[in-house]
């Protein structure tokens, strides 16, 4: 007989709400965050974080929440693609995506978005190789990643043209 796996209190922040839970010591932050928050926006692939679906924003800094333990989480601040759009309006940077038709099946949107939004989070204006460079890491069959860089390009050109305070209330996630 095994013993019963050890269970972990945590408190965190999840798209801008506090979260305190007890889980077990190896639950990833995927299943955290689908089944014990029903935030599922968050697409699970490989498990192994070779695809990138499950990519989320932890303090700024995209994570695959796959190789990550929600244990971890605990006083730290997480956004999910739950937190970009307001009121069901879309964001500058899914507005973006929509326009630019940075999708096509969808599956791998949330970690394309998410991935861009901590791209946003370091500030700058990125190059074109440089947003290619980092959304690298999330795998796309569909689209040939033209049509995602061109929106991500997009949404910093423009974020550029905001002022600034319009331009830091509409970074995803950010002061709204």
């Amino acid at each position: 007989m095994t013993a019963p796996e050890p269970l972990v209190e945590l408190t965190t922040t999840v798209n801008g709400e506090v979260v305190t839970a007890t889980v077990p010591a190896r639950l990833h932050v995927a299943d955290f965050l689908r089944q014990r928050l029903g935030l599922t926006g968050t697409h699970v692939g490989c498990e192994q974080g070779s695809c990138g679906m499950c990519t989320v924003v932890v303090d700024g800094e995209a994570v695959k929440s796959c190789l990550m333990l929600a244990c971890q989480l605990d006083g730290r601040n997480v956004q999910t693609v739950e937190s970009l759009a307001v009121d069901d309006e879309l964001n500058p940077l899914q507005q973006c995506f929509k326009e630019q038709h940075a999708l096509q099946c969808g599956f791998c949107t949330p970690g394309m978005l998410m991935t861009a939004t901590a791209l946003a989070h370091q500030g700058g204006h990125p190059s074109r190789e440089e947003i290619r460079e980092e959304i690298a890491g999330v795998l796309c069959r569909c689209t040939g990643y033209e049509n995602i860089v061109t929106a991500i390009e997009r949404y910093f050109a423009e974020s550029v043209e905001r002022p600034a305070d319009e331009a830091a209330a509409s970074l995803p996630g950010g002061a709204r």
